[in-house]
């Protein structure tokens, strides 16, 4: 059985100036999302792709992650108290995101910028779809996992590798959940996403095939992870996480089929 080491939540200060793991998680993200759009765009240069689309692709996709990481949070898990107190619906320092919330965002800021681009809003996607899952791997360790929030549910006695995080109600061994995540959620499924874009595929392919990644992988990690104390669990004993994930699964499989039957090119 392992203690979570109850790492400082800032990872570094400088004089007045103080810069939490939140923080990096996030920089790290942007920058390997920078990195990796890039690689991206040189592997096709047939798509006529300019240095500055990276730029602005991801000051849109900034926009859209903490705008609707925001609102997704205060809509799908808390909206009667933010109901209630309107003004902390701002205060994005105290906490509380959505990655689906942040997924409707990217979407949104995405079509908006393939608008301005007079681009088909699925070829921006299917740039962007494998790009996406490394911000998701590096959020949930250094973000999630060294504040020791998130944490998963109480673990079986033979789980070795089997946690206790100091911030729970207990003192009992739980999931890594965090950790889970990030390998499900974040590496593995980049390397199906990266593997399958080494080849040219129909338009929207990869989308879809990024909703169905993602949607079964988080929905399998929230057997592992603790319900939200103030949410429980839902319908079917289904957490809200779960719940979130089925219209995006949904949505990924009519999307491939549409793909497939479209047989184009991206």
């Amino acid at each position: 059985m392992w203690v979570h080491p109850q790492f400082d939540p800032v990872a570094l200060r400088l004089g007045p100036l103080a810069i939490h793991w939140y923080g990096l998680s996030y920089l790290l993200a942007f920058a390997l999302f920078f990195y990796l759009v890039r690689r991206r765009m040189a592997a096709a240069p047939q798509a006529g792709w300019q240095a500055r689309d990276v730029d602005d692709l991801l000051f849109f996709g900034v926009l859209g992650v903490v705008l609707g990481g925001r609102l997704g949070y205060v809509l799908f898990y808390k909206p009667a108290y933010y109901l209630a107190h309107p003004l902390e619906a701002l205060m994005v320092w105290q906490g509380g995101m959505s990655f689906h919330g942040g997924l409707l965002g990217v979407i949104v800021a995405l079509a908006l910028y393939a608008r301005s681009r007079q681009r088909p809003f699925l070829q921006v996607t299917d740039l962007v779809a494998p790009c996406v899952p490394t911000g998701i791997a590096a959020v949930r360790l250094l973000g999630n996992f060294v504040n020791g929030e998130l944490w998963g549910r109480v673990a079986a006695a033979d789980v070795p590798w089997a946690m206790v995080f100091p911030q729970a109600p207990d003192r009992l061994p739980r999931h890594p959940s965090q950790i889970y995540q990030a390998l499900g959620e974040g590496l593995l499924l980049f390397v199906i996403l990266w593997f399958y874009a080494r080849k040219p595929r129909p338009l929207g392919a990869l989308s879809g095939l990024f909703l169905i990644g993602y949607g079964c992988l988080r929905f399998v990690a929230e057997y592992f992870r603790e319900p939200d104390d103030f949410l429980g669990l839902r319908w079917l004993q289904l957490s809200q996480g779960q719940w979130l994930c089925v219209p995006m699964v949904l949505g990924g499989v009519a999307l491939m089929l549409w793909s497939a039957r479209r047989g184009n090119k991206a």
